[in-house]
Order: structure tokens, then C-alpha cells, then sequence
């Protein structure tokens, strides 16, 4: 058979490219040919047109809205999160199968339609920006993508300015956070490196200033689709006007939402109903965004951002080593899941608080620090663990960890997930053990992050390396010991039971 195949999740980096990845092989291991668009954040190239037309069916392993869905309209398909082909490609093929032959024998095909959450665009409009809201799903499902919409959006802001920022710092030093922007507009010294700091700083400083827009704006875009984007984008900035910070995009992105989602629901005439999404409801929603967010909740609300920063920036020896042991264990849970998303997310608002400040030791960059190298140490455990004892691992296995030295090394920790897939029970506590350590030991090493992403590729932007490297080995070291130890307890326990069937009489 012929599949075709889209793949997208929230940041669009890891699990985008070993969806693809996972169902091209278990198609060319089923005799099949599959084509992946992969809609991942360097953007996509669309499949030809007679491949699609080709196709007998499609897959739809997407966390994230299919940009060009009604391509396929007709088409029998599957609809399935990302996770499901990196978990069980097999499965999913095997559905695809299904649902082609059904489709063969004259059932009837609904392919193409979108399946709830956001609407589609207008199709002589530009396209909307992606996500992907279950309608069908729970308050919890729906309210964790929303939240997780509104992150991946912001995380390229966060990456972008904290990376330029502390490229400023590195080039002009500390002090260049009291540079301005006449001192490079007025004139700008191509031979200063205190021009080239204050140049990289100002320009990361711009960036972070999106950073609760953003986050405000795209939940409430989730929530409510374009009618949100406006109130939204107008409550994160009122946040930072009044010293909300991230809790209060948190607080003004939903309120923008709701709000914009109950004005786009209310009976109206007809004659009305056209301006609606373009003036009306921004209009309205805006105000009542901004009412209840300058009157109401703001002041509430920095009040509880101060507290916060105050609590995280007061944390020393063993509270901060107990915070990142915890960081490190949620950075293991799920490898990329929500748990840890919600350490990363917390790592992240910590990173944008504090991301302009000239103290290189603040307590919010060990937190960054603590998080990127957990996330690193599950690949690079599993991939020392594949070279230590080989015999414990499949073949696929083995051609997994050498991919996971690159995708650890880059803080890439889904690429751990086959592994865990594959044997939950007694992979995942290595990991999280390996990652609590790691975690753990950077805190009492004091090395420090400006930067949310990266892995080895920004050692120079983190501080006392030498010590966060330490940490890192000493994490991944104790993740290989820990899974090649459980994986042997389990294999020791598998042969007696062979051996202890092989030789007890028949009927006992």
C-alpha cells in the first residue's frame, strides 16, 4: 500500500522528525511506501499532489492543527497524537491498513475535515497560526493545551532573547545592561566591543518584551481561535505593564479567551454578524481584558509574581539542591510530556524573569541550569547504556542509542522515548534517578544558564561548565548503571522462570 503521513508536535523540534522517522521505517519493515510531511518549526515542504492522489490512506500523528488538511479531503485516514507512531509505528500503520481497506470495500470515507478545537481559515484568507484543541476531551486535556499552545509559541522568544542577551553579556560584560538605546542609535563603533554587547543585549531585551504577549495571545488564540489573538496579545502586555509577568499572561490569556470565545457565540443578526470577528469582538474583549486586568487582577497579581521571585531568589544550599532534584525528576517522567513540560515551563518564566539581570549567579539561572542538563541526561544514559551492555538491547535498540548521543548532547530527551516505550517499568526510575542526581549536583555546583535551549552547542553561555559538564556525566553515568541493572534483574528473573517451567512435571 501507499501512505502519506503528517507529523507536527508543539515545539515542532523532537517528536516531529522521529514521528516521521518511526513510521517510514515500520512501513519499509511492512512493505509499504510511506510519505511524511513533517510540519515541524523549520516549516515543511508540502507532499506533490500525485502522491497524495496516490495514496490509499493517510496519518495524521499530530499534536498541532494539519496545515493544508483539506488536501486530503476523501481520503481515508487515522488521526492519532505524535506520540503513537514513536511509541507503536506498527499500530498505527496497522490502523492505516484498516482503514484503506474499509475504504476499498466501499465504506464510506470522511477523510479531510477537521476534527474540532480551532477553526479552519478562511479560504481567502491567510492561514491561522497551528494548534490542536481536543473538543471532545476533557477540562484537564483541554486546559493543558491550551497552556502548552501559548508555550510552544513562546519558547522561540525565550530561546532567541535569553541567547542574545547572554551573547551581550559575554562580549560587553555584566555591566552592558545599563546600556540604552541611544548609545547605539546616536552612533553605532563597529571596532567597540561594548557597542557589539549593548547591540546583542538591547536586541534580546526586545525580544524578551514579547515573551508574555505571546504566551497570553496564543492561549487565548487556542481557546478562542483569531477572535482571541488581539485581547490576548493586549492582556500580556498590560501584565508586564503592572508587574504580573508570566503569572499574569497565565491569568490574562485564558480571561482574553473565554471572553472572545463567549462574544463569538452570542446570537446576533445577521447584518452584524460580518464585523463581529474584526471589530466587535477584539473590541469588547479587549476593554473587558484590560478592565479587569488593570482594575481587578493586576495588583493581586504582582503581588504574587513578587512573592514568587521572592521565594525562588531566597532559595540556598539544600532547599535549591531539593529544587533541582525535583526539577530533574519531572524532567524524567515523561520525557516530554506534560509533567515535563510544567518543569520546563517553570525553568523558562524563571529564565524571562530574571533574563536582563547583571548577576551571573541568580537563583533562576542554576533552575535553568538544572533543568537543560536532566533533560540531556536520559538520551546520554541510554546511549552509554547500549555501549556498557549491548546484549540487554534489541538491534533497533542499539541503532537508537547511537542516534541519542546527538539528540542528548542537544537536550533533545525525547529521544529516550523508544527506550522507555519499549520497557516502562524498569526504565523510566533509571531515568529519573540519573536525572534527580544530575539535577541535584547542579545545584550544588552553582553552575548557571541564560540560555532555554541548546545543550553542548551553548557551553560558553553557561557558568562554571566545567562543573555543569561534571554533573551532566555524573547523571548519565548513574542513568546506564541504573537501567543496565534493572534490565539484568529482569532478564535473571525471565530465565528462572524459564528454567523453572522447563523442569516442573506437566499438571503441577
Amino acid at each position: 500500500m501507499k501512505f502519506v503521513a503528517i507529523t507536527s508536535c508543539p515545539t515542532g523540534i523532537a517528536h516531529t522528525y522521529m514521528a516521521a522517522e518511526a513510521l517510514e521505517q515500520a512501513a519499509r519493515a511492512a512493505g509499504h511506501e510511506m510519505h511524511v510531511e513533517t510540519q515541524g518549526a523549520a516549516g515543511s515542504t508540502p507532499l506533490e499532489p500525485d502522491v497524495i492522489a496516490a495514496a490509499d490512506a493517510v496519518v495524521y500523528a499530530a499534536d498541532l492543527e494539519v496545515r493544508g488538511r483539506e488536501r486530503f479531503a476523501g481520503k481515508p485516514f487515522v488521526d492519532v497524537g505524535v506520540k503513537a507512531p514513536i511509541n507503536d509505528a506498527a499500530a498505527v500503520l496497522a490502523a492505516a491498513e484498516e482503514a484503506a481497506r474499509d475504504a476499498a470495500e466501499g465504506a464510506p470515507v470522511a477523510g479531510g475535515e477537521p476534527d474540532g478545537g480551532a477553526t479552519a481559515a478562511a479560504a481567502d484568507g491567510p492561514p491561522a497560526p497551528a494548534t490542536k484543541v481536543t473538543a471532545r476531551g476533557g477540562a484537564g486535556t483541554r486546559v493543558r493545551q491550551w497552556l502548552m499552545t501559548g508555550v510552544s509559541y513562546m519558547i522561540p522568544f525565550v530561546a532567541a532573547g535569553g541567547i542574545l542577551i547572554a551573547l551581550g553579556f559575554m562580549v560587553g560584560g555584566y555591566q552592558i545592561n545599563e546600556a540604552q538605546p541611544d548609545d547605539i542609535v546616536s552612533g553605532f563603533n563597529a571596532a567597540s566591543a561594548h557597542d557589539w554587547g549593548a547591540l546583542l543585549f538591547l536586541t534580546g531585551s526586545a525580544v524578551f518584551a514579547f515573551l508574555v504577549p505571546v504566551l497570553a495571545g496564543f492561549i487565548a488564540f487556542a481557546i478562542a481561535d483569531r477572535p482571541g489573538l488581539v485581547p490576548g496579545f493586549l492582556g500580556g502586555a498590560v501584565s508586564v505593564t503592572v508587574g504580573a509577568g508570566f503569572l499574569g499572561g497565565l491569568v490574562a490569556g485564558f480571561l482574553a479567551g473565554f471572553l472572545a470565545l463567549g462574544l463569538t457565540r452570542l446570537p446576533v443578526p445577521a447584518a452584524v454578524r460580518g464585523v463581529m470577528p474584526v471589530v466587535v469582538t477584539p473590541l469588547v474583549a479587549s476593554f473587558g481584558t484590560g478592565l479587569a486586568m488593570f482594575v481587578v487582577l493586576g495588583r493581586p497579581l504582582a503581588a504574587l509574581m513578587d512573592g514568587l521571585n521572592g521565594w525562588l531568589g531566597s532559595l540556598s544550599g539544600g532547599s535549591l539542591v531539593l529544587l533541582g532534584t525535583l526539577i530533574g525528576l519531572m524532567m524524567a517522567v515523561d520525557m516530554g510530556g506534560p509533567v515535563n513540560k510544567v518543569a520546563y515551563t517553570f525553568a523558562t518564566a524563571g529564565l524571562a524573569a530574571a533574563g536582563a539581570s547583571a548577576n551571573p549567579d541568580a537563583v533562576e539561572f542554576t533552575v535553568m541550569a538544572a533543568a537543560m542538563a536532566a533533560g540531556m541526561t536520559p538520551p546520554l544514559g541510554l546511549a552509554l547504556a547500549t555501549l556498557l551492555r549491548a546484549r540487554l538491547f534489541t538491534p533497533g535498540e542499539i541503532q537508537n542509542g547511537k542516534a541519542a548521543w546527538l539528540l542528548g548532547a542537544s537536550f533533545i530527551t525525547e529521544g529516550a522515548i523508544p527506550f522507555a516505550a519499549a520497557d516502562p517499568l524498569r526504565v523510566i526510575p533509571a531515568l529519573m534517578v540519573g536525572s534527580g542526581v544530575t539535577g541535584g549536583l547542579v545545584a550544588v555546583f552553582g553552575a548557571t544558564l541564560r540560555a532555554p535551549h541548546g545543550g553542548i552547542w551553548v557551553t560558553p553561555l553557561i557558568g562554571h561548565p566545567l562543573l555543569f559538564l561534571l554533573a551532566l556525566l555524573a547523571g548519565t553515568a548513574v542513568t546506564a548503571l541504573g537501567v543496565c541493572l534493572l534490565k539484568s534483574l529482569g532478564r535473571r528473573s525471565t530465565a528462572a522462570d524459564a528454567r523453572s517451567d522447563a523442569t516442573t512435571p506437566a499438571g503441577v
